[in-house]
């Protein structure tokens, strides 16, 4: 349905390497140069800028490139909606998640896939910035993401739960027997908390700032199983969304606490492109995320 001329150029834009993008498409690096060059000449415009590797794209090669993602997303949109109508959804779901939403996603995938069974299902774990990136380059159909992440016009947001964050200590430590402890408090104590790109991390450091706090922060990571590790074998203590201790459920010899003074809560939800019409994947999506909202 789509021109593989297109489809080279994508791949091209994906892997930034002519070798690699012809590998993907399973031709030879010569043809898949022959056929962009080709596009050239049909098109009247230079798309790539050439050296003795691949050194970019034009303006107007990322104007088309922009364009076949686009097209081939849409042809991808028909060919689920004649799928559905032949008897069943089918196809890939790419979904990016914020790691602090990887323990609660598959309330979301799971009911999905006993619904659809033919569609495949990915899961990546990413950064908001590299989800919402990736959303607008057609490499994923949807996210899990902060809902104030989501507001931008072009993009489409369900809010499904409200989250709030914990404290997680070692059992036995100087907090043992507390059930709560206060934003001011936890700044005082050696931290591991989630890398600085992550929103989580973003939200944490905006409330010890505002509070006037000076938090004692001497690991980092992107990984939330590295964070258990590292305060079940360290000095460390840790701030978690009460959903990933909830759902997971804090390992033996761990202590949660409530985190007060103050209460600080938000919305985690689902956000696709706001593409009209919208996808017969993407519309199955909302209506399961919809049966989630208010059940956290």
């Amino acid at each position: 349905m789509i021109s593989r001329k297109y489809l080279y150029l994508i791949a091209l834009a994906r892997e930034r390497h002519f070798g690699k993008a012809a590998a993907s498409c399973h031709v030879s690096p010569s043809t898949l140069s022959t056929g962009i060059r080709d596009l050239e000449q049909e098109l009247g415009v230079v798309l790539v800028e050439r050296g003795q590797q691949f050194a970019g794209f034009t303006p107007e090669g990322e104007c088309v490139v922009a364009h076949a993602k686009r097209a081939v997303a849409d042809a991808e949109d028909l060919r689920q909606a004649l799928d559905v109508m032949r008897g069943g959804l089918s196809g890939q779901l790419r979904v990016g998640v914020i790691p602090t939403a990887l323990a609660v996603i598959s309330a979301l995938t799971a009911p999905f896939a006993r619904s659809h069974p033919r569609v495949n299902i990915e899961v990546r774990s990413a950064s908001t910035q590299t989800i919402l990136a990736q959303l607008r380059s057609f490499e994923l159909e949807a996210g899990i993401l902060y809902v104030e992440s989501g507001s931008a016009g072009d993009l489409h947001c369900l809010p499904i739960w409200e989250e709030d964050l914990a404290f997680l200590t070692r059992s036995g430590g100087p907090l043992a027997g507390r059930d709560e402890i206060e934003w001011h408090r936890a700044a005082q104590q050696p931290l591991c908390l989630l890398s600085r790109d992550m929103q989580n991390r973003q939200t944490i450091d905006r409330v010890f700032a505002e509070l006037g706090c000076a938090p004692q922060i001497s690991l980092e990571t992107n990984s939330i199983l590295s964070i258990l590790a590292h305060v079940r074998a360290g000095p460390w203590g840790s701030i978690l969304p009460s959903s990933v201790l909830e759902l997971i459920g804090a390992p033996s010899g761990f202590h949660t606490l409530r985190l007060v003074a103050p209460a600080v809560k938000w919305h985690t939800g689902l956000v696709t492109l706001a593409r009209e019409p919208r996808s017969t994947m993407i519309s199955a999506l909302f209506e399961q995320a919809g049966g989630l909202v208010g059940a956290f």
